[in-house]
């Protein structure tokens, strides 16, 4: 791999979609990934749809880049084998409470002993100085924890709702990434590894309270939280004759080339609510149901003409099968289509950056279970006598492909 983490190794003890989306990214970048997984494997590789058991399709996407070894944790051999792995480590990531990892022996205390430069770490629900710290944590219930629910309800929707993309879990992933990266940079400038801690309570929060704080920002406060213009009913695609368009008519350039397209080029000088930013943010509701309707009167091609030759920025509803075919992904080459030695022809996405030297490259196919556990325990220094044993005791596991 050439990308900026080449020559980079790191175990990664996560399972899901958090930890392995955060891994997949620094696979892409390089890193030379080894997934530690139970004699059943992560629990997406059994999500389906998919062509064999354990090799389902979110698993293909997170997996891409990595080496898969199977080892027993909870056994004497299987703790040894991986401490053995991390004295020659620089990062261990792991998604499970700490306090999982302290049973198992594998602590931050336990790690450094074999490997004093190690970089550890954990990313889970909640921060371990508080009262949460041993809660469990999914995405369902961190979005709901985080307020993300909440919103969809004050914008004027009847019931709650939960995003539906595993957006704690992903948002929470780039915190281990970018924590990673720094770590490593920290590092390289003083020589001393750490354990770091990204949990996803505060994640989530911080990603929420960053729009919504308003008014609470001051003291005493100037209003009660939430950001108008967000959470304002009819910021939604907007409905047209034949379909829906998104746009955001933003600046006074943008209204006043909006108005004359549609014939009113007096609007904004006699309706005070459109004529100033602040006016319109002050009248945010009205704006926005004003646009709705107004939309309704063409199609969905007419508005993106008119939007086009106005320069008021605009896009149509793509639906999952629209991105798939979308121009500008394939001028990029955004998608591939890669022969899995077992699963056929599947379709990748790359790498979303680009960079001037040091590109990143998604890896190789994603492994089956068990698949490089003879490999990495090579490379650990075990001898395939050893290796036989711990497959015996069933420590490891040899993929059956």
């Amino acid at each position: 791999m050439a990308g900026p983490l080449s020559g980079v190794r790191i175990l990664d003890m996560t399972t899901v979609v958090m930890g392995p989306f955060a891994t997949q990214i620094l696979a892409d970048l390089g890193a030379d990934v080894i997934k530690i997984e139970t004699r059943e494997g992560d629990n997406m590789r059994h999500v389906g749809p998919f062509r064999s058991p354990g090799m389902g399709h979110i698993f293909l996407h997170a997996g891409r880049g990595k080496r898969s070894l199977v080892l027993d944790l909870k056994a004497p051999e299987g703790r040894e084998a991986l401490l053995r792995l991390a004295a020659g480590a620089d990062v261990l990531v792991y998604n499970v409470r700490p306090q999982a990892m302290a049973r198992l022996g594998l602590s931050y205390e336990d790690v450094k002993s074999a490997n004093p430069k190690i970089i550890y770490v954990g990313a889970y629900g909640y921060g371990q100085r508080g009262p949460y710290a041993a809660k469990p944590a999914y995405d369902d219930l961190m979005q709901g924890a985080g307020g993300v629910p909440a919103l969809f309800r004050e914008q004027g929707n009847p019931t709650p709702r939960y995003a539906p993309v595993t957006l704690v879990d992903r948002l929470t992933g780039l915190h281990v990434v970018y924590s990673v990266s720094a770590a490593l940079f920290h590092r390289e400038r003083t020589g001393r590894g750490q354990s770091v801690e990204v949990p996803m309570f505060e994640s989530v929060v911080q990603f929420v309270l960053g729009d919504h704080m308003g008014g609470e920002t001051f003291d005493p406060p100037l209003g009660p939280p939430g950001y108008a213009r967000l959470l304002a009913e009819h910021r939604r695609p907007y409905a047209t004759k034949d379909g829906h368009v998104c746009v955001l008519i933003y600046n006074d350039k943008q209204w006043k080339s909006f108005f004359a397209a549609i014939g009113e080029p007096e609007r904004m000088q006699r309706d005070a609510r459109f004529s100033t930013h602040s006016n319109r943010a002050a009248n945010i509701g009205e704006v926005y149901a004003y646009v709705a309707e107004v939309m309704a009167t063409r199609t969905t091609a007419e508005w993106l003409a008119l939007f086009e030759t106005a320069d008021i920025p605009a896009a149509p509803m793509n639906t999952m099968a629209d991105l798939l075919a979308h121009p500008h992904l394939e001028a990029v080459g955004f998608f591939r289509w890669e022969d899995h030695p077992t699963e056929g022809r599947i379709r990748r996405m790359g790498v979303p950056t680009s960079w001037s030297d040091s590109n990143p490259e998604p890896g190789g196919p994603a492994p089956h279970l068990g698949e490089n556990s003879r490999e990495v325990l090579r490379e650990a220094g075990y001898a395939d006598a050893e290796i036989d044993a711990l497959v015996a005791k069933g420590v490891t596991l040899e993929a059956e492909t």
